[in-house]
This record gives structure tokens, C-alpha cells and sequence, in this order.
């Protein structure tokens, strides 16, 4: 470790005394002396006598300096005699000396999604001299970067907003993690509004908080705020705007709530800098007149709220003995960043060997619900309760639960004063730019020496998608160790059975993609803990289970930090079955979506594959050929259901072109026109012929023809069936046939997936090999009697498709029935391709088959 390293670190313990380095820091000392005598320091005498330090301080006592050891500072970072250090703004931000306080309080039933009724609207404004603005904040942008903070900052007369009529609704964002920067009134119950991006940015706006006054009750008022960047929005999907009436919270007592008609997010107009902007609106009737109401996108947790919390439980003489809070750093405008310390005293060497688990927050100012489930974390936690005295004689926790305070107290949404995305920065050097993730990640480093970390989670929130869901790394794939690779989803899968209304298994996503390797969660991987998670709350609500259809209020989002807890002993839990029944769960789900994989990445075509499972499968028995066949009907269903590739026109009508030549060199000028007309519908969907190009390269009798990459022109074919019937005499209309295989309908998507296992579970090792691509076709047996018998089984299926209605109570029955008639099937499809043929006939058919070999080589090297 550098000397540097060593000087500067102390992310463990308090602030260093360099960073108290304030005018009043003597001044501050002198006052907390209880004796009211004159004290100095050490260094403040300039004597070599005494070393140069601040710890000493002289006390003038009968005519003499006496020294002695300043006491010890506050290491909890809470001082005892008073509130804690006052927030800090950037020197030019006003701000209004009223503190906005709202009540805690729950909806009594859940609070439904906005259902759209067609009828809402998109309002287009375009800026004219004649409106009104009624509220600018200009105060953002006197600065370019961060220069110094102020406690209150500015300290000149704020400018009130204008006041021009008595109708006119008053707006106010100048308070801790407001965020509202122009209001302009366009009609007499309409306002255009404009959020503030992120202090020294351009963008982020996504997060608002304001206030509204002079409210007239029974109005319907319209709001529109049109300076949205992001193309997608949960408004879209039914997402409420929240809303709180002070006159509500003292008679009614009831809070933050979800209110709105006529929701529209829509695409707006261009910004002046030409990135497309969006618009959110929505209507609304105030409960009262002349009240103090406020909006906002999520339920609001300030700094204040932290520090009140923070102080709560550095007074209680019960859980302050097991939770110590200490400063971690400073921030760039000098307020504190903290990190807790829970777990039960140990007494003997055993509590040395507590695991650690470490628990991060609000790196993102504007996710406020990531701050409601660290409270419901750590109310859980520091409760009373067995199982949480459990967690803390187990576990050793670190939480940091704010770690961007100044982006929390001047309303951000995304980045710190630093103007950048502090989630990005984790593997910076730079400490004093990013002062909050530098010590966060030297206090991890520093404790992975003493202990062992089991688990690492920083809580977000997410603006797209609903419920609650984990984002892991799954790097250990990588290098084939199946076990590491599986046990990092055990968490979240145990977190999802504890909590299933609300948390989401598939929605969880396990990759690490290279944008995001500066993020907490893969840093803290990379560091070697396994168990590296960001977790994601939605700002709206769930699609599960009963609270399917509505919106997560404040107690919801604590509810998840019980249910972290709860998940947290399970998967220490000494009794290891709920871990191995999720382990074992994993590796179903793994060989479903390996299947899912195999059929979607295979470029090998279902007829290619229904050759080889007969080829190879002789020695089979009848069940487990028809169970093969069977599966290969809902490959056919998934296969054919791909989305088709797009061609340009300079594409298609190249290949009608070549189409057309074809036909002429092929079928002669005469029958030209007439083969044209019958293929013309077929140049639209190819993929059927494909299939029957491929059946044909592959299992005609006595046939070399190597495969090719191209696919040979319909009209080749259909000659063929013109000149030769009597060699096809089951496949008198190819064309429709395969096209009812496409989707047949007793296979549905849901089945693909249940038989899919239950198939592998009953077909033979030999079948399995047999799945893979061919690579050689020359070391494939020939088979003549193939062809006929794959053509009567399409025919069956479709015989079967035209009279079995599409309900999955006969999907079973079909292939039952299928099945059974095996053996039936196979004799007669035996007696269809007669062994005993005249040898005219024989040479007439071989003769047929070299020139379609011969016409099919010309077009190839043409």
C-alpha cells in the first residue's frame, strides 16, 4: 500500500482531520469543552516541546498549561448534543427557508393503473410572446461546473413568481429535491411546465417535485410537461402522476396518492439542440380551494428524511448498541455520506468470523423507491424480532443508504454535481470527483480482507418496466464452471417464491454487458463477490399475482426489504433443501431454454432432421419413433413461425428476374407464361418450398447431389411433378400441404415447451444424436423407402389438422392416436413404394432424377 493510500485511507472509520479543516473547527472544539477555560493546541504554541498535532489540547490551570488528550470525536458521525450538520447547496441555488414535511400513510386498498379510453389527447403548444410564464428558475445555469456550497445557498432575495390574476395557480420548486424550472400559462385552467435537467447538464429529465397554491376546487385543471427524453414510459402502461393536498393531511390524514384522467405520454416536439422530446399530460380537480397541494414521480425521500432517521435510532438506547453510524466522506458540497454498521456485539473471537453483507442506496437521486426499500430494510433489520436478532448474531452489515446526497438535495435525477453518472464511475482513480463510490469501494476492499463477503446489492429504480427484479453477473458461465453459474440466481429465485406479487424471476437478467462494467454490481463481482446484484423497483406497480393491475405505495416498497431479510436466511439456512429445490429448479430451467437454443440457433431444416431421426433410429421401438415425430410437428410450428427477413425492392426484383430466366432456359418460351402464373403467389412466401427442395436433395433414391447453400426455383420443381407424377404418387399438391404443417393446430407455443422435456425424458440417447445437424452427408445411409413414408405421414397430419379443432384437451389425444397407429402406418406406407417395380419403369424414374440433378447443377453455377 502507497503512502498516499495509506494517509487517505480511512473509509472505515471517520473523516480524516483534513477534511475538517473549516475556520470554526477551533472554535467548535472550545465549545464542546465542558470546563469553559482556556484551551489551545499543541501546534497552536509553536513550541518543539510538543508535537505538532491537534489531540493535544493545553489547559490553563493556577498560572500553567497543563495537557492533556482532547476527548475522543463523535465516531458515529451523529452528534449527541444536537440535529445534524444542515444540508448544503451549490452557492447560487435559491432556496426558501420553509421546510416541506409530509405524513406517512398507506392507500386502504390498492390504487388501480390509469386505463386509457381513446379519448385523450395530445396538446401542441408552440412558445409565442403572449403567454404567461408564471414560474423560472434561471438559477441553475449561472454556473457551468460546481464551484463551492453555501448552508441555504443563495443569500440574496429570492424572486417570487407572478402574481397576475387572482385565478392564476401559484408554482414553487425551490425547496430540497424540487425540481421545476419554467411554467408558462396557456389557457385559463392550462399550463405548459418544463423540469430542470440535472445541475451542469443538458439531460436527465425525468424526475419532477413541486408545488402548487391558490387552488380552486372543482376545476378541472390540465398539466403538460413537455421536455421529456426517454422514447418509452411506464405513463404509457398506466403509470398515475402522485399527488398530496396539505388541507387533505390534516383533516383526513391522508398522504401521497395516485390521481389523473385523460394520461397521455406522447412524442412532442424537437429540442433546440434537435433530440426528440416527449410530452406527459394529464387532468385533474384540486379537493380544495385556496390549498398548498404537490406533484411529484415518486414518492419523495430527501436528505432531511435520512438525517431525521439517522438520528432517530443514534437516540434509542436499544438499537444504537447494535447500529453505529460513521461518516464514509464528504461530498463535493461538503454534506456527509453514511454508513451503518449492524450487527451483535461479539464478546469472544466467534463474531470475527461473521460473514459480511453490504447493502447500497440512492446512487440515482431521482429513484426515490430504492430510499423506501432501505427503510423497510432497515426497519426490519433493527427490529425486535427472533429472526432479525438472527441476521445481526450471523451477519456483520454495511449499509450505505444515500450515496448521492447532493444530487438528492438539488433534485436530480441521475448524476452528482460532478455532472456525470456516479453508477459509472466505480472504477475511477478520481477520489475527489467521485469522493462517495471511491470510498464505498475502498471500505468493500478493506473489509474482504477481514471477512468473507457473501453478498453485495445496490437498490435502484426502474422507469420502463413494472415489478421488482435483480440485475446478476454470470461471468463464471464463461469459463464452464455450471455450478457458479446456477448458484448466483439461487438469491433471486428464493426472493421471488418469498415475495411473488411483486418480484420477478424472468424479468431478472444476468449478463454483463460492457457499458455497464463501471457499475457497482460488476465492479464488486470482479472484486470476487459472488452474489453481485443491482435490484430494480418499478416506479409504478405489478403484473402479478393480486396486486396485478395497480400501483406499489410507500409500504409495498418496505415490504420488499422484509422480504430481502427473509430470503437472506433462507439462503444461509444450515438446512440446505429450500437452497438445493432452487438449484434443482435452475437446471430445469437451463435445459428448457439449452432446447429453446439449440432449435433457434439450428440452421438445419425440420425435413433434414426427420431424415436423420429415421436413419438413425431403427433399432427403436414404436413409441419412441412417433414420440420423435410428434416433437417434430411443434419444431415445424416454432421453426416456421420465425420472423421472415425483409428484402429491399432492388432485392425482389432481382430475384424475379432470375426467376423469369430461369423459366425460360427450364420450361421453354411456350410454357413460360403458364408456369409464371401458377408460381407467382409462391414468390411471396418461399419458405415452404425450401423445405420441399431440401426433402427432395436429401432422401430421393440413388441421388449424390451434395447440399447446396441455394435453394433451387419453384418452377424446377413443379416441372419435375409435371414430367414425372407417377415418382411423387403421395405429393399431389406439395405447396398446400406443407403450408397446413406450418401451424398446425393441436401444437400451441405453451406445448412446445412442456413436451419438449417429457420428449427428451422418454427418447433414447441414440435419438439425441441424431438431433444434430448433419455435417457429412455422405455418411448417411440411403434410405429410398424415406421419402414415401415422410410423405404419408404429412399427409396424416394434415388429414388430422382439417378434422381435429384447435383446444388443447385433444392435443393429447392426436398424439396418441398417432402413436398407435405406428406400426399400421409404417406397413402401409411399405406397400406404397413397391420393391417388385417393372424395370421400365425403374430406368423411366432414374432417368428423371439425373435430369432434375443436371438442371438443378446448372442453376447452382449460374
Amino acid at each position: 500500500m502507497s503512502e498516499d493510500s495509506e494517509k487517505e485511507d480511512y473509509s472505515d472509520r471517520t473523516i480524516s482531520d483534513d477534511d475538517e479543516s473549516d475556520e470554526d473547527t477551533l472554535i467548535k472544539f472550545l465549545d464542546e469543552d465542558i470546563h469553559h477555560c482556556a484551551l489551545l493546541t499543541a501546534d497552536a504554541l509553536g513550541d518543539p516541546f510538543f508535537p505538532r498535532t491537534t489531540q493535544i489540547l493545553l489547559e490553563y490551570q493556577l498560572g500553567r498549561w497543563v495537557p492533556r488528550l482532547r476527548k475522543p470525536r463523535d465516531l458515529y458521525g451523529v452528534s449527541s448534543s444536537g440535529p445534524l450538520s444542515p444540508t448544503r447547496w451549490p452557492y447560487h441555488c435559491e432556496v426558501i427557508d420553509e421546510k416541506v414535511k409530509h405524513i406517512d400513510w398507506t392507500p386502504l386498498f390498492p390504487e388501480p393503473v390509469y386505463v386509457p379510453t381513446g379519448l385523450e389527447i395530445e396538446p401542441a403548444y408552440s412558445n409565442t410572446s403572449e403567454d404567461t410564464v408564471v414560474y423560472l428558475a434561471e438559477d441553475a445555469y449561472k454556473e457551468p461546473c460546481f464551484v463551492y456550497s453555501r448552508v441555504g445557498g443563495n443569500r440574496t432575495p429570492l424572486k417570487q413568481p407572478a402574481d397576475n390574476c387572482d385565478n392564476t395557480l401559484m408554482f414553487e420548486a425551490r425547496f430540497e429535491s424540487g425540481n421545476l424550472q419554467k411554467v408558462v400559462k396557456v389557457a385559463e385552467y392550462e399550463y405548459q411546465l418544463t423540469v430542470r435537467p440535472d445541475l451542469f447538464t443538458n439531460k436527465h429529465t425525468q424526475w419532477y417535485y413541486f408545488q402548487v397554491t391558490n387552488t380552486r376546487a372543482d376545476t378541472a385543471y390540465r398539466f403538460t410537461i413537455v421536455n421529456f427524453t426517454k422514447p418509452a414510459s411506464l405513463y404509457n402502461r398506466g403509470m398515475r402522476p402522485l399527488f398530496y393536498s396539505e388541507k387533505e393531511a390534516q383533516l383526513h390524514r391522508v398522504g401521497w396518492r395516485r390521481i389523473g384522467e385523460q394520461i397521455k405520454y406522447y412524442k412532442s416536439q424537437q429540442g433546440r439542440d434537435g433530440r426528440q422530446l416527449f410530452s406527459l399530460t394529464w387532468t385533474f380537480q384540486f379537493p380544495h380551494s385556496q390549498d398548498t397541494c404537490y406533484f411529484a414521480h415518486c414518492y419523495p425521500y430527501t436528505y432531511s428524511n435520512l438525517q431525521d432517521y439517522l438520528s432517530a435510532i443514534h437516540s434509542d438506547p436499544v438499537r444504537s448498541k447494535f447500529c453505529k453510524i460513521r461518516v464514509l466522506c464528504p461530498t463535493l458540497a461538503r454534506n456527509m455520506v453514511y454508513v451503518l454498521t449492524i450487527t451483535t456485539p461479539w464478546k469472544n473471537a466467534d463474531g470475527r468470523r461473521r460473514k459480511a453483507v453490504i447493502l447500497t442506496a440512492r446512487v440515482h437521486p431521482g429513484e426515490t423507491n430504492s430510499s423506501w426499500m432501505m427503510k423497510g430494510f432497515l426497519d426490519y433489520l433493527l427490529g425486535d424480532s427472533r429472526d432479525a436478532q438472527l441476521l445481526r448474531d450471523t451477519f456483520v452489515f454495511k449499509v450505505v443508504p444515500m450515496l448521492n446526497p447532493d444530487g438528492v438535495i438539488v433534485g436530480n435525477y441521475r448524476c452528482s454535481l460532478s455532472g456525470r453518472d456516479l453508477n459509472r464511475n466505480y472504477t475511477s482513480v478520481l477520489k475527489e470527483s467521485f469522493p462517495s463510490v471511491w470510498y464505498t469501494r475502498n471500505m468493500i476492499h478493506r473489509l474482504m480482507e477481514k471477512r468473507e463477503v457473501i453478498l453485495y446489492c445496490d437498490l435502484h429504480g426502474h422507469s420502463r418496466k413494472e415489478n421488482i427484479f435483480m440485475y446478476g453477473c454470470d461471468g463464471s458461465y464463461r469459463s464452464k464452471t455450471k455450478s457458479l453459474y446456477l448458484q448466483q440466481r439461487i438469491f433471486p429465485l428464493m426472493l421471488s417464491k418469498n415475495c411473488p406479487d411483486k418480484f420477478s424471476f424472468p424479468a431478472c437478467k444476468f449478463n454483463v454487458q460492457k457499458s455497464k462494467e463501471g457499475t457497482g454490481r460488476v465492479v464488486m463481482w470482479k472484486m470476487g463477490i459472488r452474489n453481485s446484484f443491482t435490484m430494480e423497483a418499478t416506479f409504478c406497480g405489478s403484473t402479478l399475482g393480486n396486486k396485478r393491475g395497480t400501483h406499489f405505495n410507500t409500504r409495498d416498497l418496505e415490504s420488499i426489504g422484509y422480504h430481502f431479510c427473509d430470503s437472506l436466511l433462507d439462503y444461509c439456512d444450515p438446512d440446505r433443501s429450500k437452497y438445493y429445490q432452487c438449484l434443482k429448479e435452475l437446471e430445469e430451467m437451463e435445459k428448457h431454454m439449452s432446447l429453446e437454443k439449440t432449435v433457434d440457433d439450428s440452421d438445419t431444416s425440420v425435413i433434414e432432421i426427420a431424415v436423420d431421426l429415421e436413419s438413425s433410429s431403427r433399432g427403436s421401438d414404436s413409441s419412441e419413433s412417433n414420440d420423435c415425430q410428434t416433437y417434430l410437428v411443434q419444431l415445424t410450428s416454432q421453426v416456421t413461425n420465425k420472423k421472415k427477413h425483409l428484402k429491399t425492392k432492388k432485392e425482389r426484383n432481382a430475384a424475379i428476374a432470375s426467376h423469369q430466366n430461369a423459366t425460360k432456359e427450364v420450361c421453354g418460351e411456350d410454357n413460360e407464361k403458364q408456369i409464371l402464373g401458377e408460381t407467382s403467389s409462391d414468390m411471396t412466401d418461399t419458405r415452404s418450398d425450401d423445405y420441399i427442395i431440401d426433402f427432395f436433395r436429401r432422401s430421393l433414391p440413388n441421388q449424390s447431389l451434395a447440399r447446396t447453400t441455394k435453394k433451387a426455383p419453384n418452377c424446377l420443381l413443379k416441372t419435375y411433378l409435371r414430367i414425372n407424377p407417377a415418382a411423387c404418387p403421395n405429393l399431389q399438391s406439395p405447396q398446400k400441404s406443407w403450408r397446413e404443417l406450418r401451424n398446425p393446430p393441436f401444437v400451441t407455443q405453451r406445448t412446445i415447451a412442456t413436451n419438449a422435456s417429457e420428449w427428451f425424458q422418454s427418447v433414447s440417447h441414440r435419438s439425441l444424436e441424431s438431433l444434430s445437424p448433419l455435417k457429412d452427408p455422405k455418411k448417411n445411409k440411403k434410405h429410398p423407402s424415406c421419402w414415401a413414408t415422410k410423405t404419408k405421414d404429412v399427409e396424416s397430419f394434415k388429414s388430422k389438422s382439417e378434422t381435429t379443432p384447435a383446444t388443447p384437451e385433444t392435443d393429447s389425444e392426436t398424439i396418441n392416436s398417432n402413436s398407435l397407429g405406428t406400426e399400421e402406418s409404417k406397413q402401409h406406407s411399405s406397400q406404397k413404394v413397391t420393391p417388385h417395380a417393372p424395370k421400365q419403369k425403374r430406368e423411366k424414374r432414374q432417368q428423371s432424377i439425373g435430369e432434375l440433378n443436371l438442371r438443378l447443377k446448372f442453376y447452382k453455377n449460374k
